[in-house]
Formats: structure tokens, sequence, C-alpha cells
């Protein structure tokens, strides 16, 4: 649980890691982030009080120079960044590329970023990359080749990773246990912290049928760094019933900011992302989602602050 005063602390960095920005800038404070694209560079710059941190794809910034990372230094010399990847496959039953994971490591290595995290999810099949994040069985086979995969890149690029939900849109027959219970195993057996994404929550919950909230409830928040927010597009499948899709292209939905209401009483202030990926609005229209991620840490880290002193007092 982060400390509502000082935010979340990141983990420590590799100890190959040349440090080349402010010691202070390694921190992650419990407020909130926006995904960082190039289109905002100019307008983050000229903004005197943007957002408290920045996340970057790990995959966008695997070349070796030119713009992308030009402005990346710019935006990391100022904010702390968290480095999401979205192709290294953890959930897949092949080994890693020890390509990928060595190109991950370097950004690692060169950014210092104050979280790194992951999906529970594949994509990848023999050499093909696939342009998504796939679902998997939740098996005791599963299970045993992904928290593998968790150890080898922990061990790899010298930093605890977060794992984030997936959103589903199938669910497999041959599943033995939970979401929740197989999150939580992972958790006990590799050390790996948590990235909850409650948008992910909601477009599997409406998918499927079943309660966000039950699920939130049996989601181990003890160990989640980190929580991402989104905007989906509305659907309809082939027998005419409604289907989320996670499509990061509009504001966060009310019901979503409802729930992530809830998290954050039970969880207490942590690192919160608002990510928004295409169909990109000017910046202060995703300024004003990440403001409105602000108020809601805000007022609960003033519930936390206060819960403190009365304990104190008691």
């Amino acid at each position: 649980m982060a400390d509502p005063h000082t935010g979340h602390l990141a983990d420590t960095p590799s100890t190959a890691s040349t440090t080349r920005f402010a010691a202070s800038s390694m921190l992650i404070p419990a407020s909130a982030g926006v995904s960082f694209k190039h289109t905002h560079l100019d307008d983050i710059l000229a903004d005197r009080d943007p957002v408290g941190f920045f996340e970057v794809h790990a995959e966008n910034y695997m070349g070796d120079g030119g713009f992308p990372h030009r402005a990346l230094e710019r935006i990391r010399e100022d904010y702390p960044i968290s480095l999401h990847g979205v192709c290294m496959s953890i959930g897949g039953p092949e080994p890693l590329s020890r390509d990928h994971l060595a190109r991950f490591k370097a950004l690692v290595d060169r950014y210092e970023p104050g979280l790194v995290s992951e999906h529970l999810a594949w994509s990848t099949h023999d050499d093909v990359f696939m342009n998504d994040l796939l679902p998997l069985p939740y098996t005791d086979e599963t299970l045993s080749h992904v928290c593998a995969h968790i150890d080898e890149m922990q061990s790899f690029i010298g930093r605890r990773i977060l794992l984030e939900n997936p959103s589903t849109y199938v669910v497999f027959e041959n599943s033995t246990i939970s979401e929740t219970d197989f999150i939580r195993e992972i958790v006990s057996r590799t050390g790996c912290g948590l990235l909850l994404d409650v948008s992910n929550v909601f477009v599997s919950a409406t998918n499927h049928g079943f309660s966000p909230l039950s699920y939130l409830m049996d989601y181990p928040l003890e160990h989640v760094c980190e929580i991402h927010l989104a905007g989906h597009a509305v659907q309809e499948d082939d027998e005419g019933e409604t289907l989320l899709i996670d499509s990061h292209d509009t504001r966060v939905a009310e019901a979503v900011w409802n729930l992530f209401e809830i998290v954050v009483k039970q969880a207490g202030p942590v690192p919160t992302l608002v990510e928004w990926d295409s169909d990109l609005p000017a910046w202060p229209v995703l300024k004003s989602e990440a403001a409105a991620a602000e108020r809601i840490l805000d007022d609960v880290a003033t519930t936390f602050l206060m819960g403190k002193r009365h304990a104190t007092a008691s």
C-alpha cells in the first residue's frame, strides 16, 4: 500500500544502470499520470503543472535513437516514467525471446523507470509476433510457465515487475482456476506486484456476465502498485448482445470511475494511469481525465491521513 504522504516508492533499479536523471524523479507518486504521446510534447513542456508521471510502451522505444528517444529523454528530465511492456508474451507456452528481453533491459537501464509492467497474456507463436494481447486458460500447467516467465524476466532485467490483468472476450472451458486465484498464486510464487486495470475488469465482467465488484473484492488488492483506467467501445456480438472493447480511444466511463473509487478506498492511493492510445484528444482533454483521477486519489489520501491521526490519538 502506498503512503498517501510520500507516494509509491519505485523498486530499486538495476545496479547496472548509470544514473542520468535526478534521484528524486525515481519516485512515482501516488497521483495520476497519462500515456506519453509525442503529439503532446510541446503542450506538456509549456504546462507548468501537467501530471504526476508518464507511461510509455516499451516496444515503441526499442530502436536505438531518433525523435522518439529525444522526446522521451526530454520528458524524463523532469518527470518519472513507468515502462509498460506489451509484447513479452508472458502467458505463452514458448520460451521468452532473449533478444526482446535484452532490448527491454536496455530501456530499463537507459530510462530508470519508477515502475515496470507487463500483461498476463500471450502474443507470439513460433517466430510470429501478433499485434494483440491474447487470453490464456487458467490451469496448473499455464500457471507454471507464466511463473517461470516472470521469474526469468525479473532476473534478466534486474527489477520486480507488475503484472496486469487482462480484458477478455472469450473464456476457456478447460480453465480450472479463477482469474483472481490465478493472479494471487502468481504473486505468491514470483514476488511480482500487480497492475490493476479497472477498465479491463469492467470490460470482462460485462462481456462474461459477472459482477465487477465481486471480482475486485476477491482480487489481491494488497499487492496493487499501479492502476490503469481507460475508455472502451460498445459494440454488439453476433447474437446481438453487448460487447465491450478495451479501445483506449475515449474518456473513462462513469461506471469505471465508480469502481476506481471503491478500489482506492480499499487499497489506498497508488499511481494511477489514464490510458489513451488512439484517436488522441487535445492535451487539455487528456489532462482533465488525469485531473478527475487525481481528485479521487486526493480525497482518499485525506481520509487515510485522518484515519492515521485518529489511530495515533487513540
